[in-house]
């Protein structure tokens, strides 16, 4: 069921933000962080949308999610990157076009600009193992050569992401993946609302 909050807690009042008072952004803002507080838990309930859509690949997307962080989790990566590994292609379910950049923005607050940068450009890195089978330039990845995260993403692609899409490899359960979620969604790196929220 959607999060939406308590329908029975005060609302602002104006109908145009032109109309809103310090009143109605004070009640606003005293709904905001329980709301986003629970971000972690909506992030989940996403990422099981992905079970049983395969896509034509040997596993579903879930459990190639679940393989990819278990894969990064037991080669001894921090929480970050692992929680980075899980949620790298929660957006396939909508943005089939340019699914890393949709986990790119829902991870972006609560990361490292490298690990942001890994997952935002990790469809283009993970290119190289299959565009050269679609008519496409493997190679796309070399744009990005001199830059200071390539290694990075080139790296999670090859030992984590290509490889995780074994029907025979024991993953880790999606719950024991939640604390790690959860802690990572409990504040903000970097935000614009950062500041005004530590105001509270």
């Amino acid at each position: 069921m959607p999060d939406h909050g308590d329908v029975g807690a005060p609302r602002a009042k104006f109908h145009a933000m032109t109309e809103g008072t310090q009143e109605d952004w004070m009640v606003i803002a005293s709904q905001f962080a329980p709301f986003a507080a629970k971000g972690g838990a909506r992030v989940l309930d996403h990422l099981r949308l992905l079970k049983g859509d395969y896509g034509g690949f040997p596993v579903d997307r879930l459990e190639h999610c679940l393989q990819t962080a278990t894969r990064a989790h037991r080669d001894g990566r921090d929480e970050e990157y692992v929680v980075c590994a899980l949620l790298h292609d929660i957006g396939d379910t909508l943005g089939a076009y340019n699914h890393p950049d949709i986990a790119a923005a829902i991870l972006k607050p609560f990361v490292s600009e490298k690990n942001h940068w890994m997952v935002e450009k990790h469809g283009i890195f993970q290119g190289y193992y299959f565009f050269h089978y679609l008519g496409m330039d493997r190679d796309m990845r070399d744009q990005f050569r001199d830059h200071d995260y390539f290694q990075h993403t080139a790296e999670f692609c090859e030992k984590y992401d290509q490889a995780a899409f074994d029907p025979n490899y024991d993953s880790m359960p999606l719950e024991a993946f939640e604390p790690m979620v959860m802690k990572l969604f409990e504040a903000p790196k970097q935000s614009v609302y950062k500041a005004a929220m530590a105001e509270e």
